[in-house]
């Protein structure tokens, strides 16, 4: 199976899943952003003396956009772990402090952990324009240029770097880290999909955009445009040199995880599983992409595992001595 097989067959999962691709909702083009100056910080509020939520304005998106780090409470200068959210990001927090024990275990860690709050859909990226209903987008240009001088000066950060996400946020964090290789020492992504640059990837791309009512013409343009490709690990892997890579993927096989609380067993088989199968599709053939290239990486593939927030905490908790390492070393 070639990465074709893989994005069609996820593209058809997509459109049953995201019940057809939806149109944009009609709503006025929001501002462009500002040009020229540095992102500002508006305001902190110490919501624990262990996490901030800091008011950044960004001249980049045009609007002020809540960070959320959690950190030590002593002070002294540390590495900082820029942490993105899924397709369903909100705008109150992330949803990693919602659905997970991140709080608690990275407590006594000395080490920053960046939140970014929002992004539906963004994929973290530039867009080329802004969408009627997404808005302005320049996530790229926010969390590469504006948010890391605000954590080293504001956060007692040392200048050390990686970043990680699950699912759209893992696709990203892989993205931002082949478009600036200079930036991350390390790329962690739980259950996503690198591919971007086919055909078929292209329209698995626009259907997670458009399950949320944006347009990914907005995004990278039409299929001819270049921005696919320049946004597509696949095709840059050979920037991934030198860099601490972590995957990890379940088979989408349900586990104990899956039937806890109040998590709905339907939805569990009938978008968790597939989802998850898809992304390990997809992973494998990643590995065969850097393994082609004599590019080292650490896949990890669970025994079980849905697509969703249990198993990313756990991917998170295993990953850790990784993620320390590509920080400290």
């Amino acid at each position: 199976m070639g990465r074709r097989f893989f994005a069609t067959a996820s593209l058809a999962l997509a459109l049953v899943l995201s019940g057809g691709v939806p149109s944009a909702v009609g709503a006025p083009i929001p501002a462009l952003p500002r040009p020229g100056g540095p992102a500002t910080v508006v305001s902190v509020d110490e919501l624990t003396p262990t996490r901030s939520a800091l008011f950044i304005d960004s001249p980049a998106m045009g609007r002020i956009v809540q960070v959320q780090v959690l950190h030590p409470a002593s002070e002294g200068p540390r590495p900082s772990f820029y942490l993105l959210d899924g397709v369903d990001s909100t705008d109150d927090e992330s949803s990693w402090t919602k659905k997970t024990d991140i709080v608690d275990f990275v407590a006594g860690k000395n080490v920053n952990v960046v939140l970014p709050v929002g992004g539906m859909a963004s994929y973290y990226t530039d867009w080329q324009k802004a969408d009627p209903a997404l808005g302005v987008n320049m996530w790229e240009t926010f969390l590469t240029k504006e948010l890391p001088p605000i954590i080293d000066g504001e956060m007692n950060g040392n200048g050390v770097r990686a970043i990680g996400g699950l699912s759209m946020g893992g696709q990203a964090a892989l993205i931002l880290t082949s478009r600036n290789p200079d930036l991350y020492r390390g790329s962690f992504v739980f259950s996503a999909c690198p591919d971007t640059g086919s055909p078929a990837s292209q329209n698995l791309v626009r259907v997670t955009v458009a399950s949320r009512g944006g347009d990914a013409t907005n995004m990278w343009g039409p299929a001819s445009d270049p921005d696919w490709q320049a946004h597509d690990p696949w095709t840059n892997a050979e920037r991934l040199r030198g860099k601490v890579l972590y995957m990890s993927v379940g088979n989408g096989v349900p586990g104990n995880n899956d039937f806890q609380g109040d998590i709905d067993a339907a939805t569990v088989l009938s978008e968790g599983a597939p989802l998850e199968v898809g992304a390990l599709i997809c992973t494998k053939e990643f590995q065969s992409r850097l393994d082609s290239l004599g590019i080292p990486a650490q896949f990890v593939y669970r025994p079980i595992g849905t697509h969703s927030w249990p198993y990313w905490q756990d991917d998170l908790h295993d990953s850790w001595p990784t993620i320390e390492r590509a920080l400290t070393s």
